[in-house]
């Protein structure tokens, strides 16, 4: 039996040299090998049966191959690594634990079987299964006696009895080999769990939605992954030094009580008396010193942030304070909610939280009782109102074009000491744009730029639109190049409210110009802004230029509209060329165009300032066939020739019409009817126009005021009544 074994060493000592050193064995050493192996299998060689059942199916050749396969097909993905680095799996963990041998033996069988058919490629398999026997039940033995402890992660193994020194480091080699990849998939198992942990997957949503794509988004969440992992095995590792020197603590305090009571049994003494501590009691908490007083004022400044931020929880409401609240909740808008309200504040002395709890119940059942009370409580101590509590009552006033109400709030915020911030000054501006109040608009606007913040595209458009709505639209179109400058692009609402402001001062240069900046922006041509330019140039007076973009509107292929019609004609009515408008509506009736009631409107004030009565109550009986409702700058032209025609009746009734809605008149259009009511003989009723016109905040011009002189000292005889 020695004999053999002494046979079967000294072919293995050969194996130690396959490392790139050593030649391939020759047949008759596969032959004596093999029938040694033969011999090893039949004898009473065996393992000890500690070993279990895995050691056992392994020195089993007819086995080795299945156990070797088995175990592989579920590592084969797993990249065996050449580095030197120090496993994470320690040979102890092995105790006690057949999967995690069963994984270090097959993982390692499948290894060295490689490396031996490499070398003896001529060997049969039984011989080969004989050699990894051997090797194995080594390993296994120098894993009970503690020496692989010792051996893995060196580079040069001690000589063994009975491998050699370089078979023994081909071995630890491997075993190394074998430890960092049951490590890295120990590691890619734990990964899986927090790849799928909530945070994890919080922070991938949050980049995805974010813009975050491909194989970043991918890196990103590895990473988070393996943070969230180091730090959880941090935390252990703390746990566990924790636990270590509780014990450690334990131990020496039962050593201790162990002397003392030694001591005490030796020399009693007749008082006990407890020990006196000396300084300050310290609080350690993993090596943080928590007695010192600075940690006491972070713990008070984080109850007061926790105050602020986290919201308080509303008392609950019972009894009496339950019936008050009740008929606060019953008020009407037009109620007065204040001794309620001092009763409620009385019986259940409310916080801030209790006082949102009943504006919330207040909003949902009666939005004007709530804005009533919000603004009782701006005053109110326990409300504790803020800068938000204000401008939310403003946007709400603002909304309902409740102008006054909101200055009136606004007022009692800077009573109260406190100063409008951007979020305010932007409402007023949204607020004081849409009811046409320039001066506070851009007091507001300017109130903006003094905090540092640059305007948006909202508050250049409201703004934009002040100075538009105020008849200034140079204003309007500086802050337009400012967007432009700042690179924020205006809407094409804006372009057009500029164009129709250009349009109607007959500023043909500022029209021109917002319409070029429209094509640069990407705007094309459309039907409005063509129309706006022809009004343009119809109130310029310049027909010849209006009916250029007239004709060049249609060859774009678009069809002409009563309203862009309509200013063509008034083009031509202002030179009193009655040949050319006749002309194009004839040609538009035959393309299939229908005059509407602007066109129509247009031409009765062109027959009534040339006397046409008679067609020009013809092309009124069209507007009414067409039911249509005629436009009220109609009415104008109607005074005006009734008074000069000398209808009494008639012109009357239009200056009738026309006083009912003196507000809808401008100042032209007051001086038309005036002069005249004076040309017809209508003294008393243009003394009484004048006044209104006065009323209305209108000065009159020289020429009229002339007129109204001559009026007094002449007395003209009204021509015959029709």
């Amino acid at each position: 039996m020695n004999l053999k074994l002494l046979i079967l060493r000294e072919q293995l000592n050969k194996v130690s040299r396959f490392n790139g050193r050593l030649h391939s064995a020759g047949p008759s050493h596969c032959k004596n090998f093999s029938t040694i192996t033969s011999l090893v299998s039949t004898s009473s060689y065996s393992l000890s049966k500690d070993h279990g059942s895995v050691l056992q199916l392994i020195f089993k050749t007819q086995k080795m191959a299945g156990l070797s396969g088995r175990y592989f097909h579920s590592t084969r993905a797993v990249r065996l690594s050449q580095a030197s680095i120090e496993p994470g799996i320690k040979p102890n963990d092995f105790e006690g634990d057949d999967g995690t041998m069963n994984e270090f033996l097959s993982r390692f069988v499948w290894i060295m079987r490689g490396k031996l058919s490499g070398v003896y490629s001529k060997c049969d398999k039984e011989t080969i299964n004989g050699m990894l026997s051997i090797i194995v039940a080594n390993v296994v033995d120098e894993m009970e006696k503690g020496g692989i402890e010792k051996k893995l992660g060196t580079a040069v193994a001690a000589p063994s009895q009975d491998f050699s020194q370089d078979l023994w480091g081909t071995v630890w080699e491997v075993s190394n080999m074998v430890l960092q990849d049951m490590e890295k998939a120990r590691k890619k198992e734990k990964m899986k769990k927090f790849l799928q942990s909530e945070e994890v997957k919080e922070m991938y949503r949050f980049a995805s939605e974010a813009g975050i794509r491909g194989d970043l988004l991918r890196e990103l969440r590895f990473k988070w992954a393996l943070e969230k992992m180091e730090e959880t095995e941090f935390y252990v590792s703390l746990e566990r030094l924790r636990e270590e020197e509780q014990d450690r603590e334990k131990e020496e305090g039962k050593a201790m009580h162990l002397e003392v009571s030694a001591e005490g049994a030796e020399d009693k003494p007749d008082v006990a008396s407890i020990l006196k501590r000396k300084g300050k009691i310290r609080y350690k908490i993993y090596g943080l010193d928590l007695s010192d007083p600075k940690w006491a004022e972070v713990a008070d400044k984080l109850h007061d942030a926790e105050e602020i931020i986290v919201p308080q929880e509303p008392k609950p409401i019972s009894g009496k304070s339950k019936l008050v609240m009740e008929k606060i909740l019953l008020l009407r808008e037009e109620d007065d909610p204040s001794p309620l309200l001092a009763e409620w504040i009385e019986l259940l002395q409310p916080s801030r939280a209790d006082w949102i709890t009943l504006l919330d119940r207040l909003e949902q059942k009666n939005a004007g009782l709530y804005l009533k009370v919000a603004e009782s409580l701006l005053d109110e101590k326990s409300f504790q109102a803020n800068i938000r509590d204000y401008t939310k009552l403003i946007d709400a006033r603002a909304k309902k074009n409740h102008i006054e109400d909101a200055e009136r709030v606004l007022k009692k915020m800077g009573e109260n000491g406190i100063f409008p911030d951007i979020l305010t000054s932007t409402l007023l501006v949204h607020m004081y744009s849409k009811a046409g109040n320039l001066d506070r608009a851009k007091e507001a606007f300017e109130s903006l730029r003094s905090f540092g913040f640059h305007p948006d595209q909202k508050v250049y458009n409201s703004m934009i639109l002040a100075y538009v709505n105020a008849v200034q639209p140079k204003l309007g179109e500086s802050l337009m190049r400012e967007m432009e400058a700042r690179d924020i692009k205006p809407s094409e609402e804006i372009y057009l409210a500029l164009l129709r402001s250009f349009a109607q001062s007959g500023d043909v240069g500022g029209a021109g110009r917002i319409a070029t900046t429209m094509q640069f922006s990407g705007f094309q041509p459309t039907l409005e802004s063509f129309t706006l330019l022809v009004e343009t140039y119809a109130q310029a007076g310049d027909p010849d230029q209006a009916r250029h973009n007239f004709d060049h509107m249609i060859k774009l292929g678009f069809k002409p509209n009563d309203r862009c019609t309509a200013s063509m004609i008034a083009a031509y009515e202002r030179k009193n060329l009655l040949d050319k408008a006749l002309n194009l509506l004839l040609q538009l009736e035959k393309d299939g165009f229908v005059p509407g009631a602007a066109t129509y409107a247009v031409l009765v004030d062109w027959f009534g300032k040339m006397q046409l009565v008679d067609e020009a109550e013809q092309l009124l009986g069209k507007i009414a066939e067409q039911g249509e409702v005629p436009p009220f700058k109609i009415h104008v032209s109607l005074c005006d020739m009734y008074s000069r025609a000398g209808v009494e009746k008639k012109a009357l009734q239009a200056l009738g019409v026309l006083e009912a809605k003196k507000e809808e008149l401008g100042a032209q259009d007051f001086e038309r009817i005036v002069n005249a009511l004076i040309a017809g003989g209508f003294m008393q009723e243009a003394k009484r126009l004048h006044g209104i016109m006065e009323a209305q905040g209108f000065a009159a011009s020289d020429q009229l005021k002339v007129a109204l002189m001559a009026s007094q000292t002449f007395t003209r005889k009204r021509p015959t009544m029709r």
